[in-house]
Order: structure tokens, then C-alpha cells, then sequence
């Protein structure tokens, strides 16, 4: 049980509920947007083309980011609880095991680390992730 605010206590089964079907909903309902805005950004030479249904790698860019940030939200055994949860609910929407899903997501978590280098700014890195997994770089004016 999680005591929120220090006032009603809800299981870490319906926090981890409440967190994943947000987060499904609110990538969903929004990639159309962040689609249309890359997509008609003049910084590219030709538009990238990304399809407003294309949003399963912006949604473990989410997914990965967002677990990244619990742990200054919630306790150090709250979080991890949260997140196991989580990877239970979505398994099954990525059609994978939990095993397999928790791979994926510590895929997303290095890569995004990587690409980000030096920074450990999760927000840069998840911009610079759908960067690089839109293959933003190829509709860019060749600098050098």
C-alpha cells in the first residue's frame, strides 16, 4: 500500500494501473500531434513522413523515461514495485513476456543513455531518442 500525500493509501496494483493506462491513453491520443509537428517542422529539408499510427517506439521512449523519474517520486521499494507492476500490464499490449518486455525496456533505457552522453537529463534523452529512432537526421541539410 502507498499512503499519497499522506492521506488515503492505494495498492501499488491500482498505482500501476492508473500509470499505465495514462500513459497508453496519453501517447495514443497524443502522437497524431507530435507526428504532425516533425513532420511540418522546417528544420528538415524534406518532411520525415512519420505516420501518426508509428507511435510504438515513442511509446517505450515514454515507458522507459517515465520509470526512469518514479524513483523521485515514490520510495526506493515503492518505485521498483510500481515498475514490476507495470512491466506485468504492459507485457501483454507489446505482445511479449514480462521477461522479454523488461529487455526491451532496459534496451531503451541504454540506448537512451548512450545517445545522451555525458547528460543524464532523461528529458534530453528522450528527445534525442525519438530523434535517432525516427531516423530524424536523415531529413536534415547535410552540415559537414
Amino acid at each position: 500500500m502507498l499512503a499519497i500525500f499522506g492521506k488515503k493509501k492505494i495498492t501499488t496494483e491500482r498505482t500501476a494501473s492508473h500509470f499505465v493506462n495514462t500513459m497508453l491513453e496519453t501517447v495514443e491520443k497524443g502522437f497524431p500531434e507530435v507526428a504532425g509537428f516533425i513532420n511540418d517542422s522546417p528544420e528538415f529539408v524534406v518532411s520525415p513522413r512519420i505516420d501518426a499510427d508509428d507511435y510504438g517506439k515513442f511509446l517505450m521512449i515514454v515507458v522507459a523515461g517515465n520509470f526512469s523519474y518514479l524513483s523521485s517520486h515514490f520510495q526506493e521499494n515503492q518505485d521498483r514495485e510500481i515498475i514490476k507492476a507495470s512491466i506485468e500490464k504492459l507485457a501483454p499490449v507489446f505482445e511479449m513476456s514480462t521477461v522479454q518486455f523488461e529487455d526491451k525496456v532496459k534496451e531503451y533505457k541504454d540506448f537512451m543513455s548512450r545517445v545522451n552522453s555525458p547528460s543524464k537529463n532523461t528529458l534530453y534523452a528522450m528527445s534525442k531518442a525519438v530523434f535517432f529512432k525516427y531516423n530524424l537526421n536523415d531529413y536534415q541539410e547535410e552540415y559537414f
